[in-house]
């Protein structure tokens, strides 16, 4: 396999993704899907499935590397946010990923890195949930999102298709609506979570739980996976009885536990469209869930569909 080109700045990587399309339609004579996969490095297997879904969808597939200072409330956060460059290039060139950018601050917000002039509104969607625990962190988001797709989107006749991990269910919609909102040309693909053999949703920062804190966060899907149960049953979901469980669980500070529409994020009351009277689903809906454990904060989601449940896998 091919190494993957590692570019640091926005013109190099522009140039060698030019270069990639046009030597695509040469050879092929077709314009190439182009997917795109943003990371912020420490990357472990539930990136690598991104990438794999990229491959199999796309002729060219890129990637970013990229720690964004604007999506952190908390500076202790972004210090401490583990980077591993080199394991990570290598995870990316081992699945198959064509191009690397890997910018640095200056490149990304040139003039001041950590106050750009000029940043995009992630609006009404961006203060619930995540984006009222960590205020402004969903404007980081989509600011540098918007940034990224226009770096790197490739020149015609080549088409992106962007790739997100359904664990970020929130980023995901609101991500969505952005590039509606804004006519950005790109389709956006999800890959359902990754989790471990005992059910936990992989992320970047479970290297700082250790093994108390680990067996703590089990509760977090634990509680999931039980509100996956009832709308599966077509039972009253029962929310409140695991915010009780889990404000009683040993390790766990948990933020929020909610069910909302996937597309509004806003919270179903009984009564609602997807939700009777009584507090059994009728319609696709999404459990959120945020809670700190030891030194992270942990998100994670599930849908919950009545007549089906999620895998714990």
């Amino acid at each position: 396999m091919t190494p993957p080109q590692v570019l640091t700045t926005v013109s190099s990587f522009r140039a060698a993704l030019a270069e990639a399309v046009a030597a695509h339609v040469r050879e092929r004579g077709a314009a190439p899907a182009v997917g795109l996969v943003p990371t912020m490095g420490a990357l472990h297997s539930g990136h690598a499935a991104l990438v794999d879904a990229a491959r199999a969808a796309s002729d060219i597939v890129i990637a970013s590397i990229f720690v964004n200072p604007l999506q952190f409330d908390d500076d202790a956060d972004y210090l401490h946010y583990p980077r591993t460059p080199e394991r990570d290039v290598a995870l990316l060139g081992a699945h198959g990923v064509d191009l690397i950018f890997t910018p640095d601050l200056a490149q990304m917000y040139p003039g001041d890195s950590h106050a750009p002039l000029v940043r995009v509104s992630a609006g009404q969607l961006g203060t619930r949930w995540e984006g009222a625990a960590r205020p402004g962190h969903f404007d980081g988001v989509v600011t540098v999102v918007a940034k990224l797709f226009n770096i790197m989107s490739p020149p015609a006749p080549a088409r992106l298709e962007a790739w997100f991990g359904a664990k970020d269910a929130e980023q995901v919609a609101i991500i969505t609506r952005m590039t509606a909102d804004l006519n950005i040309d790109v389709d956006i693909r999800t890959v359902p979570i990754v989790r471990d053999e005992h059910g936990l949703a992989l992320s970047s920062r479970n290297q700082r739980l250790d093994e108390t804190d680990y067996s703590a966060a089990l509760a977090i899907p634990a509680a999931l996976f039980a509100l996956s149960e009832d709308a599966a049953s077509e039972r009253r979901l029962g929310v409140a009885d695991q915010v009780e469980e889990l404000r009683s669980a040993e390790g766990v500070e948990l933020d929020y536990l909610v069910v909302v529409d996937p597309d509004s994020l806003e919270e179903l009351q009984p009564g609602d469209a997807l939700l009777d009277e009584h507090g059994v689903l009728r319609g696709r809906a999404l459990a959120l869930i945020a809670a700190r454990v030891g030194p992270v904060r942990l998100i994670d989601n599930v849908i919950l569909s009545p007549g089906r449940s999620q895998p714990r896998e």
